[in-house]
């Protein structure tokens, strides 16, 4: 699956804190998180998702998934959302 489908999805969580509420809440289906991103950051991400069983995607840096996500800054994780 590429960044594209991150683009296109109307549903999507940006940033560490709001992808680990939807994984929690059952939002979340597939994850984003960039490798460049610090281990203790992600740590709570990654647990989370693969508990859940869900897709992870790793994508080059922070800066490009920001801009998967349509933002000006980085982001270390990403989510679409079902719906």
């Amino acid at each position: 699956m590429s960044l594209e489908r991150l683009k296109a999805a109307s549903k999507k969580t940006i940033g560490t804190k709001q992808t680990v509420k939807a994984i929690a809440k059952g939002q979340a289906r597939v994850v984003f998180v960039a490798q460049d991103a610090e281990e203790h950051v992600l740590r709570g991400v990654l647990e989370a998702a693969r508990e859940k069983g869900l897709e992870i995607h790793e994508v080059e840096s922070m800066v490009v998934l920001g801009k998967a996500c349509g933002i000006e800054v980085g982001a270390a994780a990403a989510a679409i959302l079902e719906g």
